[in-house]
């Protein structure tokens, strides 16, 4: 007889005796219904508002010590007990043969236990964008770990003629293996002996699996468990064979054998723990591997870079199982280093000469966390730091820059980390470009640069400018010998060849003659641009001093490099400090200026003198409120020259307090210079079905007190925009899970106008949006405690985002420039006071003092200037990201995350923003009414009772077509 005929023989006999009760679909009936539950109530899945299914395999190992243990107690007690034994010890069969047999007739009903939980996942990717890849790990997780607890169960059962002794043991030793490396065990000891535990540990594994890494070694761990039970099982039925007076030879062999493989299973899993490159990501864009962004930062390493981290012992117990995940992708940044990436892992605690380095060069210090155990509830000084280090340059980072906290209700609290990869990548970029800057910036530029003057001859210019020429023409010789003669010089005078030179350069970048007021009748060129190949930066003429112009100049160099920190720009609304005791009143945004402030200079500026900073990359406006003619003189230049501006603004602002919530409308300044380019916001706002809630105080009467508690009510003035809302091309949208705009206007874009641009839109409403006049945006809360908000006019889905680029005329083409308007008033004041000759003003003939202003008007930009722009003002305010957090149940990301991935764009820096999508609260549900939760949650246990039912039918075809084939059997 074959052995695979023998095996298949006895799985068939185990499952049809299974199956042959109705004590089988109680127990499939009972698995599907507290699997269901666990789901839908303890883990609260709607409230937790995350488009995945990890809440259902979070249970699972606890679970499945049940379900197999219930499904082996019998196997082998039963035969023991019933005396057929003895028949299976006297087969010629080798006993190994029953052993896998009943082990695979086990494996099937679990497979069907778990089939029958297939539509949660299925319900999950209806409601929303579902990563099938940790779902696929963690049902092969849950199998390996099921197939692990069926071969304890049946080693257990082989060892005793007592079901209920069987379960009872079975649990016990299932139990033993799972609570291993839980928190229970391992809060007792350090974080070395806590991570060995956590390696023998069936729970620790699984949980590595089922968030979508299938690891070799995982693989490997629960197939020798496997094996090694089964092992056991078949040495402890071969023994049965053993008389007192048997081969000791043979038992001999089979004690060595059944060691040896004991032995091979535990060496195998100490020495595979050391490699960590044989692994699997399944999850949508690698989320837990190394991305190509950090390995092309990792390409530019030129000396060792550290990764060590500071880990204490014995820490928070939400910290702790962290710390591993840490190490094993900090090894992986060793790995793709190449030799160029050292990483250390150390525990201040027990070394005073590290912990005083930590303290004192890296102003490391521990954080006091309480902790309890059984006994006692202490203070523990922790460390969870990374140092990255490289040349002089370092950053730190701590455990608040690295942990995420997803909140369920005040005790129950998801800790993981946010973002590894984006947050050390981060830091190795900044010290990095620290490090670059710090030496030769030619180093980091590669090719070769052009510097050209397009300066008017010297009896054009005034007395300062041209002492100002000869202070540039040294300064570049300067810059010519640090860049190897890889800087070329070019001094052109537009006026030479009857002009025309200087009507080339004003139709192809704007440069139009300069002036110093209106009232002189001299004209004159002094532009300054730094060049290579297509791409072109305009140096400013700020105060003409040799510290300005390297200033300046450096500033353009390192548009040039291959890395640095680039400057953003930020203007937003001045603080009025007319708030509840003396706090600014207003929409504050320092979330936004904190977030980018990790990767970014982030400077605020002040507008008023009409120009942009020249050290400025990008030009972010949050919320502009009343521009004057010089500050939208300075915006629009800045476009002029080729820049980019990203602006959050709409006709509307909202006014959030403690105590108040209204909408007035809000003048930005930058209404007719956005339709002079095309761009137009109606002054409406957008609301949408498809939004996220708002949380606000409902009072609830208990037995004559009054409660009162937040309530989450449906308020489509927070657009949700997900799906197709999001442009899944451009790389600012694409990695983006969804995004919420408050209080936002419709975009309208003027088609002549834009034409010859390239237009993309970037977000957009969903289909069941329409628009709305109505200034009164308080929630309206009825006696249920639900917002009703009833559709009016047209629905369909508004432009709420967009990149319009290419070449822009100025808003002030034609038009004197605002900055000598304004100084020629103030000269005319100074020179009446001064009695000063009505010749010499008119002559113009005074000096140029360096504190005079040199202005025109560059009439159009290149094609490389862009204007991004989002219609709203308030959804980046600090206010509203704290309401949303509330209704997403954590800390909200994705508003800043989105104006992130802007600028990194628009920077052409993609490599971050590739990264930062990778967050691990990032695929949220849309927002449901409760009695649509209500629906799927009670059709999921409708599909489970249908699961259940359709086995049986299977069943009962089965069990027929048997009998038919009995039937004739005994015919024949």
């Amino acid at each position: 007889m074959l052995p695979n005929t023998t095996i298949t023989k006895i799985a068939k006999k185990e499952i049809g005796l299974f199956f042959s009760s109705p004590i089988a679909y109680l127990f499939l009936a009972a698995f599907a219904a507290v699997s269901l539950f666990a789901f839908f109530w303890g883990e609260a899945f709607f409230a937790r508002n995350i488009a995945d299914v990890r809440p259902l395999f979070e249970w699972m190992p606890l679970l499945l010590i049940f379900l197999c243990s219930t499904i082996t107690m019998r196997l082998w007690s039963e035969e023991r007990r019933s005396g057929t034994l003895e028949h299976v010890l006297t087969q010629p069969v080798p006993l190994w043969h029953f052993v896998v047999g009943k082990f695979l007739g086990c494996v099937v009903l679990l497979v069907i236990a778990l089939a029958i939980t297939l539509p949660l996942p299925i319900t999950v990717a209806v409601l929303g964008d579902l990563d099938w890849g940790p779902v696929a790990a963690g049902y092969v997780a849950t199998l390996l770990l099921g197939a692990a607890y069926l071969s304890m169960g049946l080693f257990v059962s082989a060892r005793s003629d007592n079901q209920i002794v069987s379960l009872i043991s079975a649990v016990s030793l299932c139990g033993f293996f799972y609570l291993l490396g839980s928190s229970a065990i391992t809060n007792f000891m350090g974080n070395s002996a806590a991570e060995y535990l956590r390696l023998l540990a069936t729970g620790a594994r699984f949980d590595s699996i089922a968030r979508g890494v299938i690891d070799l070694r995982d693989l490997y761990f629960y197939i020798s468990l496997v094996l090694v039970f089964l092992a056991l099982n078949t040495y402890a039925l071969e023994r049965e064979r053993w008389a007192a007076t048997g081969n000791k030879t043979h038992h001999g062999r089979w004690r060595s054998v059944t060691a040896l493989l004991l032995i091979n299973a535990l060496a195998a899993n100490l020495w595979l723990g050391q490699i960590n490159s044989l692994r699997i990501d399944t999850t949508r864009g690698n989320q837990y591997s190394i991305s190509t962004a950090t390995e092309h930062y990792l390409q530019q390493l030129q000396e060792p870079l550290l990764l060590r981290g500071y880990f204490s012992g014995k820490t928070h117990p939400l910290l702790s199982p962290l710390v591993p995940q840490l190490r094993d992708l900090m090894k992986e940044y060793e790995v793709e280093g190449k030799g160029l990436v050292r990483v250390e892992f150390v525990d201040p605690v027990t070394d005073p000469e590290l912990e005083q380095e930590a303290n004192q060069k890296y102003a490391i210090q521990p954080v006091p966390f309480q902790i309890s155990d059984r006994y006692q509830a202490s203070l523990v000084n922790s460390y969870f730091n990374v140092l990255v280090q490289y040349g002089d340059e370092y950053q730190v980072l701590g455990f608040r820059d690295l942990i995420e906290v997803k909140s369920a209700g005040e005790t129950d609290l998801d800790v993981q980390l946010r973002n590894p990869e984006h947050d050390l990548t981060r830091a190795i970029k900044k010290v990095l470009h620290s490090y670059q800057a710090g030496g030769n910036l030619f180093d980091t530029v590669k090719g070769e640069l052009r510097f050209t003057a397009y300066v008017s001859a010297d009896n054009r210019l005034p007395e300062a400018l041209k002492n100002f020429k000869d202070l540039v023409s040294a300064e570049v010789n300067k810059q010519r010998e640090k860049s190897g003669e890889r800087l070329q010089l070019e001094f052109l005078d537009p006026d030479a060849n009857g002009g025309e030179l200087g009507q080339r350069i004003a139709q192809d970048y704007g440069f139009n003659p300069l002036a110093t007021s209106l009232l002189s009748n001299e004209r004159f060129y002094f532009y300054m641009t730094l060049a290579q190949g297509e791409q072109l930066v305009q140096i400013p003429l700020d105060d003409m001093s040799a510290a300005s112009f390297e200033r300046n100049f450096n500033a353009a160099l390192k548009r040039f490099a291959s890395g640095f920190t680039k400057t953003v720009a930020l203007v937003t609304p001045a603080a009025d400090m007319g708030g509840y005791y003396g706090a600014p009143a207003g929409p504050q945004f320092n979330q936004l200026q904190e977030f980018l402030g990790a990767e970014l200079n982030v400077q605020r500026e002040d507008l008023s003198d009409g120009s942009v900073s020249g050290e400025a990359d990008v030009l972010l406006l949050a919320a502009p409120k009343e521009l004057g003619e010089k500050e939208l003189f300075a915006v629009d230049q800045f476009l002029m020259q080729g820049g980019t501006v990203i602006m959050a603004s709409s006709p509307y602002s909202a006014s959030v307090s403690q105590r108040s919530l209204s909408l007035q409308k809000h003048n930005s300044g930058v209404q007719q210079w956005l339709a002079h380019h095309g761009i137009r916001m109606e002054e409406k706002l957008v609301m949408d079905k498809q939004n996220l809630p708002f949380p606000i105080p409902v009072s609830r009467n208990l037995g004559g007190f009054s409660v009162q508690e937040m309530r989450m009510v449906d308020y489509p003035y927070f657009v949700d925009v997900r799906g197709q809302g999001l442009n899944a091309e451009n790389p600012i949208t694409s990695g983006l899970p969804q995004a919420s705009l408050a209080w936002a206007s419709p975009i309208a874009l003027d088609a002549d106008k834009n034409q010859q641009r390239l237009i993309t839109e970037l977000l957009r409403s969903s289909d069941s949006a329409w628009l709305s006049g109505d200034m009164n945006i308080v929630p309206q809360v009825n006696s249920d405690g639900l917002s009703r908000f009833i559709p009016v006019g047209e629905q369909k889905s508004h432009l709420l985002g967009v990149i319009s680029q290419g070449r822009f005329d100025s808003f002030f083409a034609g038009k004197n420039s605002p900055l000598l308007v304004n100084t020629n008033a103030n000269t005319n004041a100074d020179t009446t006071a001064a009695g000063a000759s009505e010749a010499e003003a008119n002559n113009g003939d005074a000096a140029l003092s360096t504190t005079q202003t040199v202005s025109s008007v560059i009439q159009h930009s290149p094609e490389s200037a862009r204007i991004i722009l989002f219609s709203s003002n308030d959804f980046l305010s600090d206010a509203v990201i704290n309401m949303t957090g509330m209704a997403t149940g954590g800390q909200y990301l994705n508003s800043v995350q989105l104006l992130a991935n802007t600028v990194d764009w628009a920077l052409e820096d993609e490599g971050l923003v590739s990264i930062r999508a990778r967050g691990n609260f990032n695929r949220t549900l849309p927002a449901m009414e409760q009695t649509s939760q209500a629906f799927w949650e009670y059709l999921n246990y409708a599909l489970a009772l249908g699961a259940l039912l359709l086995v049986g039918l299977v069943q009962r075809q089965f069990k027929r077509r048997r009998e038919q084939q009995y039937r004739q059997w005994l015919a024949n």
